[in-house]
Parts: structure tokens; C-alpha cells; sequence
């Protein structure tokens, strides 16, 4: 499913160049699983071809991730946890996603919005416990506005080296998934045999 979508992706950025990387972003931001680590690359793969500029790639890149996720906290906030709950599974929403973002959510404070703009799967969601949460707008721009740039300074710039070998980029951060759902797991296991203890 996820390489039907990537495969989607890659042929619309190849058609549609700066506006398909601002609206894969936005999409992928507002909690769509469409995965920047495709759509950024790819942009970045284009700039080696000289089809885009580097910088371009980046600007739309961040602009895109940017109002995706105010879209996705705006979501949060005026429906508020039931409305996130209810379409869930119509959007493809994985409640396992959604109670992590809560989790770093609750447990790092607000800072977390600029922190998860560069970590795999939570990045795609935090934006809806921002809203639920009511976080200050201005703050949450702001955060996102940053955090979006660097993952996307990186992505792109990471496609552009890469040149025609961009897809290993891909490989890369499915293992980091991978990785980041063991480390979440055994953390959970942690608190756990922790509290056990203590009792």
C-alpha cells in the first residue's frame, strides 16, 4: 500500500514540480500517509537533474509541511478529541500513532512540536494533541515552522547528494521506523517492570 502511494507521489512530483511538493507536504502534515521521506528526496533528486532549484525544493517543502499540520491542529482543537476519534478510521488514522503523539504530547510539554518534525511516524501527528491541548497558536507556528525546515533542509539536500540513488534514502528510514516503534516498545516495558518493582 505504502509503495502504491510513493509510486503515486513520485509521478505527480514529476508533473507537478514545486506546487505537488507543497501539497504532498501539507497533505502528508495533515495527518495524510503520504511519507516526506519520498516526497522530499525526490524534489531533491529533481534539483541534481536541474529540473528544480535546491532551495525552492526546501521553501515549498517547509511552507507545505507547515500549514498541513496548522490544518491538522486547527482539526484538534475545534473538535477536539471525539471528532479525531470519530474519523479516525475513515482517514486511515492509526490509533496507535495517535496515542504516541498524545504520549510525547503530555509528557514533553509544547517543545515536542519542534522535536517530532524529525522523528519518523509522531511527526505526521503531533499536531492534533497541539490542538486538542489548545497550545498558543503563534508558539506552534512557530515550532512547526522551524522543525519543518530542518527535516526538509535534510531530506532535500540528502535527494540532491544522492543524485539517482535517492531511493536508498527511503530504505534508510524504514529501518528507522522500525527502530523507533522497538524503542517505544521497550520503553513502555520499562515503565511497566518499573512500577512492578516500586510496588
Amino acid at each position: 500500500m505504502v509503495e502504491k502511494i510513493i509510486n503515486v507521489v513520485i509521478f505527480v512530483l514529476d508533473k507537478t514540480g514545486y506546487t505537488g511538493i507543497f501539497m504532498a507536504m501539507a497533505l502528508e502534515s495533515a495527518c495524510i500517509p503520504i511519507p516526506s521521506e519520498a516526497i522530499l528526496p525526490f524534489g531533491g533528486y529533481l534539483s541534481f537533474t536541474g529540473r528544480l532549484n535546491p532551495v525552492l525544493v526546501i521553501i515549498f517543502g517547509t511552507l507545505g509541511g507547515t500549514m498541513g499540520s496548522i490544518g491538522a491542529y486547527y482539526i484538534g482543537k475545534i473538535g477536539g478529541r471525539p471528532l479525531v476519534e470519530k474519523y479516525a478510521d475513515k482517514l486511515r488514522l492509526s490509533r496507535s500513532h495517535l496515542e504516541k503523539s498524545d504520549y510525547y504530547f503530555n509528557k514533553y510539554g509544547e517543545k515536542i512540536v519542534f522535536f517530532s518534525r524529525l522523528l519518523p511516524i509522531i511527526r505526521t501527528f503531533i499536531s492534533l494533541p497541539a490542538g486538542i491541548s489548545k497550545m498558543e497558536i503563534k508558539k506552534f507556528v512557530v515550532y512547526t515552522l522551524l522543525g519543518s525546515l530542518l527535516w526538509s533542509i535534510f531530506l532535500g539536500y540528502a535527494g540532491y547528494k544522492m543524485g539517482e540513488k535517492w531511493t536508498i534514502i527511503r530504505e534508510w528510514f524504514h529501518f528507522a521506523d522500525i527502530a523507533l516503534v522497538v524503542i517505544i516498545i521497550g520503553f513502555v516495558f520499562y515503565k511497566i517492570i518499573r512500577r512492578k518493582l516500586r510496588k
